[in-house]
């Protein structure tokens, strides 16, 4: 029997808040508002508590208990939780996956169709509750209204990133989230555009400025009527063409 050395007793009194795995490249599969199911690769980091009279965690344990994973929701990823516990015994356990998620965009005028990819977060916590945080980067287009107003032809316009985090009481699509994110900027970002495509996105965003303020008051109020959203926070960057800088603007429910 070979000693189990993490199980020994530390003396320092210490407790650690996260111990565990972090930088793990896995396979998942997502749920697909239109398709059913997508696969992907996430980066997986997972952890728990340690009492202050224990020297260490067993780490091979967090890759046993990630085998059990199948397509990811909240009840699959709280099971895991449930079993990190369980194995470890520990008083709260945690887990956080970052992972590309695509989506399909038609052009806004041919109709032709291109996968828009997004980043994408999933954390999730549990002591005596659970709870899960959706977090979702959506690239959007932004034209600003001070520009428009000031010139005599044209306006500077370049592409931003809204991202959305949010804990719910109910399945939220990434997908909805996506269409929340577009509709508080000037214009959604495709994939491909054809020419006809190319001026219709130009004159449109011309046609709607946004400044990131506004870009993130107009996402912030779609969520509030969700009713199925209990907390959100929500961030616009406006990756500026004529600075070098910058923009954003952030809010966030208490």
């Amino acid at each position: 029997m070979l000693k189990d050395v993490q199980g020994e007793v530390d003396s320092r009194q210490v407790p650690l808040k996260h111990v565990g795995i972090k930088n793990l490249r896995w396979p998942i599969i997502m749920k697909d508002k239109t398709k059913g199911t997508q696969h992907t690769v996430a980066e997986i980091a997972m952890a728990v508590d340690l009492p202050h009279d224990l020297r260490g965690t067993h780490m091979s344990r967090f890759v046993e208990c990630l085998q059990e994973l199948g397509t990811v929701s909240p009840t699959a990823l709280e099971k895991i939780l449930d079993t990190l516990k369980e194995k470890l015994v520990a008083e709260k356990a945690m887990l956080e996956m970052k992972f590309p998620y695509f989506i399909t965009k038609a052009a806004p005028v041919t109709g032709q169709e291109a996968l828009l990819d997004l980043t994408c977060r999933y954390r999730a916590e549990k002591g005596e509750n659970f709870q899960l945080y959706v977090c979702v980067e959506v690239p959007i287009h932004t034209l600003c209204p001070c520009s428009k107003e000031i010139s005599c032809y044209g306006a500077h316009n370049q592409r931003a990133v809204a991202k959305i985090e949010i804990r719910s009481k109910g399945l939220v699509w990434i997908e909805e989230l996506t269409t929340m994110a577009e509709a508080g900027a000037s214009s959604p970002i495709y994939p491909l555009l054809k020419r006809p495509d190319e001026k219709f996105v130009t004159e449109h965003a011309y046609e709607n400025p946004r400044f990131v303020e506004d870009a993130v008051r107009e996402i912030a109020l779609q969520l509030e009527n969700d009713a199925r959203i209990q907390w959100y926070k929500v961030t616009v960057e406006s990756i500026e063409s004529i600075h070098n800088h910058s923009a954003f603007a952030c809010v966030e429910k208490k």
